[in-house]
């Protein structure tokens, strides 16, 4: 079975995944003379960036995602198919995916990273992870059930469990994330749920290392830290999570927390690709590529973003898997592309370093420019419009701006509906539940 791509005579550029680095590659790919076809499990760009703050209730979904067909939009020359890469066949320049195979002149791999849960099966079973729309609505359903379940539950130990947040994995959003669910605690629970003394509500997040936001400064570090213990975070730092049952998440000097709500925010890896020589692949699962970003041993396929192990003498393990290192490849990429379609030699790829940003809440926030540290309300104000920049589609980025501002002036967040998403560490969750008492 093919995908249904017309054979146009153009040469084919073949795109896997629409995030930051597929979709930039795409849009810059539109307008040059060739055939470009996007492939992707969702029918939506999502912002992920923001996605924690779809998990505490502060946008909705439809705020930070925007379709694929819509922004393609009389582009001839763009084709979307929505389907999952199976494999890659080098040798006849094809590949498979669950809808069907398809035949290229260039492979672009864009395919991002997935939570890396370190081979814990029963963390892997049980944790909420926050890479996806899908995902943020998990934990906000599970935060919100928990909490409705804590108010008739008349044991004290099941009650405790239901209201402990864990939240593993001290970088960006980890920290943003108890930021948020921290103002929440402070700000709505005690008016949505008079019936439950606040106090109980315990926020951890846990960092294996030994200070948060590992990518930025010392400074940015301890202040990250100081600011979310104000707000009542208790952090943990140097702790490792080792195991999750029977309603407890266990560390490594044999410590443990009773709760429902386990988030997962601690690392991430590359899926393996069928067809790609395993010798390129790193242990994290990042692709080897060259400073052309392509792929080491193939002169057809290439890879950008989060899956490309692409290096400099500065940086021995990889660039950074941040946003905006994603953009400047695809960028790049784009221009190579171009080249090679005119024969003209391509340029390396020069990395460089650029702005890190984080924020713990309101008013409160860490922006890093090379040696240049900017915090508080300016640093807040950058973070936030930054973010909205980025952002697609000028009714997205208006309903964010207006969603901010009532709940910078209300002190609410509006979106809090649990819905039905399908949760899939539910069953798992619910047997260790009945265990607490």
């Amino acid at each position: 079975m093919s995908l249904n791509i017309p054979h146009t005579g153009q040469r084919r550029v073949v795109v896997v995944g629409g995030g930051f680095a597929g979709l930039k590659l795409v849009r810059r790919l539109a307008r040059l003379d060739c055939q470009v076809v996007l492939i992707d499990r969702n029918n939506y760009h999502q912002f992920q960036p923001l996605l924690y703050q779809v998990a505490t209730s502060g946008l909705s979904p439809e705020d930070i995602s925007f379709p694929f067909r819509k922004l393609f939009r009389g582009k001839r020359n763009v084709h979307f198919r929505m389907a999952e890469l199976e494999a890659v066949e080098p040798d006849r320049r094809r590949i498979e995916t669950s809808s069907g195979s398809l035949t290229y002149d260039y492979l672009v791999l864009a395919t991002g990273s997935v939570t890396n849960f370190f081979g814990m099966e029963p963390i892997r079973e049980a944790a909420m992870p926050m890479k996806n729309l899908r995902d943020a609505l998990v934990i906000r359903n599970r935060l919100l059930e928990n909490l409705e379940r804590a108010t008739v539950t008349r044991s004290r130990v099941e009650r405790q469990g239901l209201l402990n947040v864990v939240i593993v994995g001290g970088g960006p959003s980890g920290v943003e994330l108890a930021g948020a669910v921290a103002e929440m605690k402070r700000y709505i629970m005690p008016e949505d749920y008079p019936d439950l003394d606040v106090d109980d509500i315990n926020i951890y997040l846990v960092e294996g290392g030994p200070r948060l936001l590992a990518s930025m400064s010392e400074k940015s570090s301890a202040e990250a830290c100081m600011q979310l213990r104000r707000m009542g975070v208790r952090v943990m730092l140097g702790t490792s999570v080792v195991d999750y049952g029977e309603g407890r998440v266990r560390f490594r000097d044999g410590s443990f927390i009773l709760t429902g709500n386990l988030v997962w925010t601690s690392g991430v890896t590359v899926e393996p690709i069928e067809g790609i020589d395993p010798m390129t692949v790193s242990r994290s699962g990042r692709i080897g590529v060259d400073d052309y970003s392509r792929v080491v041993g193939y002169h057809d396929i290439f890879v950008v973003g989060d899956a490309a192990m692409q290096r400099d003498a500065d940086h021995p393990d990889g660039f950074p898997q941040l946003a905006r290192v994603a953009i400047e490849q695809a960028d790049h990429l784009s221009r190579n592309l171009a080249a090679l379609l005119c024969r003209r030699p391509m340029k390396p790829f020069v990395y460089r370093e650029y702005p890190v940003m984080a924020t713990v809440g309101r008013n409160r926030a860490f922006a890093e420019f090379g040696r240049r540290r900017v915090g508080g309300f300016v640093a807040w104000v950058a973070w936030a419009l930054l973010h909205v920049a980025f952002v697609l589609g000028v009714k997205n980025k208006f309903n964010i701006l207006v969603g901010w501002a009532w709940n910078y002036v209300t002190y609410d967040h509006p979106v809090r509906l649990i819905l039905a998403v399908g949760d899939p560490c539910r069953q798992a969750l619910g047997k260790s539940v009945r265990l607490w008492g």
